[in-house]
């Protein structure tokens, strides 16, 4: 890991915004670069009814906290809602995915550790990627798991 040694400060108005690829977008607070590879932490926006499909990490713990709207996680085979104030930590290599359940959208702030998942929303942003073998293809390069790229012969063992 490199070196994580003054302050991060992600100011309004100065955000680095990114797409989401299951629709709404990304505010990039702090990036694997920055915190030594320690940490990525990001805001998601995610218009009703949206959310990933069922992936898997396979190198990064999660962690979710509720700011706005009702959400549906999976993971694995449980299943639960999660309402403003709520955290929820998602563990690596298992299968997940969430939705917002709600008629309003809906914003979480998400920490990944390590980080460098963030960057996945860059490279989205910064390809155009707009097709399910686009983003499973980027999303393969990132550790991402799923049917996407499992069909498209995209898995890395």
């Amino acid at each position: 890991m490199g070196q994580f040694d003054k302050a991060i400060v992600s100011t309004p108005g100065q955000e680095r915004i990114a797409p989401a690829p299951f629709g709404g977008h990304v505010v990039v607070h702090a990036t694997a670069e920055e915190t030594g590879g320690v940490l990525g932490m990001w805001e998601t926006f995610t218009p009703p009814g949206k959310g990933p499909h069922e992936h898997t990490h396979t190198r990064e713990i999660e962690v979710f906290r509720v700011i706005r709207g009702n959400y549906r996680f999976r993971c694995g085979d449980d299943e639960f809602d999660a309402h403003p104030g709520a955290v929820v930590v998602m563990p690596p290599n298992i299968p997940h995915s969430f939705r917002n359940v709600g008629d309003e959208p809906g914003q979480m702030l998400v920490t990944v550790t390590p980080g460098g998942f963030e960057q996945m929303f860059f490279e989205i942003g910064r390809t155009g990627a707009n097709t399910i073998e686009a983003i499973a293809a980027i999303e393969a390069k990132f550790g991402i798991v799923n049917a996407q790229t499992k069909a498209l012969g995209l898995t890395r063992p």
